[in-house]
Order: C-alpha cells, then sequence, then structure tokens
C-alpha cells in the first residue's frame, strides 16, 4: 500500500510577526545560533557555497543565495535571499532586504516564506554576541567597546550584548558619515545604556581605544591595515568582512565559522590565504572553541570573521514559524499548490460527495 504523505499548507509570515517573536528574546536567540553551530560541528547540517547573483552595471549591490539543511530534533531544509544594495542608505532605507523560505523535511515542499531581514539580522547579531563571549575567554567581558559602522547590524549587536548581560564603561562609535554616527549615538542614549558614549572621526583612535572592536560597514576593501592600532591585543568582530589588512591578520589569531565557506569573495582571511597560500593562520572556528578544543589566547588580538551560515537562519526561522504556529496565527495562503495529487485526482472527499 501506497504511503499516504502530507503536503504541508503555505503560509507567510510578515517582518511584524517575526518581530513579536524575536524581540526581547536575544539570549533564546543565541542560544538556538549556538545549537546551529553545534550541530554543524557535528556534521548534522548541509550548508553549500552562497550563490552570488551580482550586475555589471550596479557592481555594488548584490544578491545571495543561500540554500541549508539542518539536522537534529527539528530538521528543516530551506533558502535565505538576501539583497545588499548599499545605495539605499542614501534614501534613508536599510541596505539589505531578505526573505526565507523553508521547505518541509519529508516531501521537500515549501511550507513557510518569511521576511528575513529581521531574521539574519537577529542570528548576525546572535552569533557575534556568542563569539564574543567565548573568544573574550579568561580575558572576562571588555568594559570598552568600539563599532566602526552603525547600520542595522551594528544596532542590533548591541542590542544582543545589552540583551545578553553585557555593560560597558565606554562606547565608541566612528562612520563615515557623521549623520550616521549621530544616529547610533542616540540609539545608544536611548537604549538605556549608562556607558559613555564617544563619536570618533577615525578609527585608530576608536579602536586604540577599544577592548572589543565591530566592524559592520559596507566597506568592499581593507582600510585598515596597520597591526599597531590593536598593540593592546582586544577581541575584534570581523563581522563585515572586507575591512581588515592581511597584515592585522597575520598579526592575530584568527577564528572563523566555517573554513571553506570565509575563505572566499575577497574576505580579508581570503586575501590572506592569497598571499601566503596557506591557510596556517587560522586558529580555529568557533565550534572548535565552544567545545574546548581550542582556546583563544589572552595576549595576542583575536579576530572572529563569520561568512554567515544559512544554517543559523534555518534554526531561527524554524523557531519563529513555530512560535507563530503555536499561537495559532500563521497567515496560510489556500491553495498555493494547485495540484497535490501525482495524477490530478480530486481529493477522497470531493469523490464521495
Amino acid at each position: 500500500m501506497t504511503q499516504q504523505v502530507h503536503v504541508p499548507p503555505f503560509a507567510v509570515i510578515p517582518g511584524v510577526q517575526v518581530h513579536s517573536v524575536l524581540a526581547g528574546q536575544e539570549q533564546r536567540t543565541v542560544d538556538l545560533v549556538e545549537k546551529a553551530y553545534r550541530l554543524h560541528g557535528e556534521g548534522e547540517t548541509v550548508n553549500p557555497p552562497s550563490y552570488f547573483l551580482r550586475f555589471p552595471d550596479r557592481p555594488a549591490s548584490r544578491i545571495i543565495a543561500l540554500p541549508a539543511s539542518i539536522g537534529g530534533d527539528n530538521r528543516v531544509e530551506g533558502l535565505k535571499w538576501i539583497s545588499s544594495f548599499p545605495g539605499n542608505v542614501e534614501s534613508g532605507v536599510p541596505r539589505a532586504s531578505a526573505v526565507l523560505v523553508l521547505n518541509d523535511y519529508s516531501t521537500g515542499y515549501p511550507f513557510a516564506c518569511l521576511e528575513s531581514s529581521i531574521i539574519s539580522a537577529a542570528r548576525t547579531a546572535a552569533s557575534a554576541a556568542l563569539a564574543a563571549d567565548r573568544l573574550s575567554g579568561e580575558r572576562g567581558r571588555p568594559r570598552r567597546i568600539g563599532f566602526i559602522g552603525t547600520g542595522l547590524i551594528a544596532r542590533h549587536i548591541h542590542m544582543y550584548l545589552a540583551g545578553t548581560g553585557w555593560q560597558f564603561d565606554e562606547i565608541g562609535v566612528h562612520d563615515l558619515s557623521a549623520e550616521h554616527a549621530r544616529s547610533f549615538s542616540s540609539y545608544l542614549e536611548q537604549s538605556g545604556s549608562e556607558a559613555r558614549v564617544t563619536v570618533h572621526e577615525g578609527a585608530e583612535e576608536l579602536i586604540r581605544e577599544s577592548d572589543l572592536v565591530v566592524f559592520a560597514t559596507v566597506a568592499s576593501a581593507p582600510h585598515v591595515v596597520d597591526p599597531e592600532w590593536f598593540a593592546h591585543h582586544p577581541v575584534v568582530l570581523n563581522v563585515s568582512l572586507r575591512d581588515l589588512g592581511p597584515e592585522v591578520l597575520l598579526a592575530s589569531a584568527n577564528f572563523v565559522d566555517d573554513v571553506e565557506h570565509v575563505l572566499k569573495a575577497d574576505t580579508s582571511p581570503h586575501l590572506v590565504e592569497q598571499c601566503t597560500g596557506s591557510r596556517e593562520f587560522i586558529d580555529g572556528t568557533l565550534y572548535e572553541v565552544l567545545t574546548g578544543k581550542v582556546r583563544p589566547p589572552v595576549d595576542r588580538t583575536v579576530i572572529f570573521s563569520p561568512f554567515g551560515l544559512g544554517v543559523l537562519d534555518l534554526a531561527v526561522g524554524k523557531h519563529v514559524y513555530d512560535m507563530i504556529q503555536e499561537l495559532g496565527e500563521l497567515q496560510v495562503v489556500d491553495g498555493f499548490f494547485h495540484e497535490v495529487d501525482r495524477y490530478g485526482r480530486v481529493d477522497a472527499a470531493a469523490r464521495c460527495g
């Protein structure tokens, strides 16, 4: 007898619902991301290379496809489709927009499409907060933080650090746009932080006065190349991936989310590999730090360069879907899949009617 297979209904989850699930749940999201990293390190994921759609007439813009599959006790497949159009910023529109499609593990049918710029920012910030905590290690949590780049991602990273118990005495801010720097400073002051906020005109001063440095820019090539700026050995979250020159990485201890993924697309680690012909500069992955296989040094600058894994989006997106479903608030598109029988047969109820 042929086994009956259920085709799941198709739901659309808008940003307002995504926000309602994730807002104020920073620690829970960090825990989801950590679990996903552990599954990835244990071989319970499929995370092929990201695919870049580029445009000859708009070289600064791109749209990226991140297909992935995650196992464990909440298996799901899916695809994040995220655009990056830096020109949007000049018009006051966020640089990135995204959707996330979730596919059923048993049938492969898509069962949800979620607004995903919030999910993407949340998983990026959660990853950064997790890495900052674990890579600080024996140093203890830094009290002086500096943000280079002050957009949506920087705001989310601060939100996730604050939401997981971080407290700062000083927060440095630097952006090529004075207006953006002021806006970010206003956000920090309104966030309830008691830290002293300083806007820096240049990156050097900010780096030298910070023990935790966050790069969250749209830089396409290195602009920070002097290792001496890091002589005090801070922890660096190289989230935007292309700000740091090879000289800085070669003078530091380097950790990544996935070696194969990060060594491409002219990221800072990729440039080091091209210069040296070697991957020996990479000291370990975040998974190896989480499991105690590798311990971050306290006497060297520590840099975390995360390429961004699609499995993180799946973990957070599936959590959002489950919460909305549990609340009974899924917005299902009736009849999205018109024919769900291979032979075009009507359903049993119609045959008996």
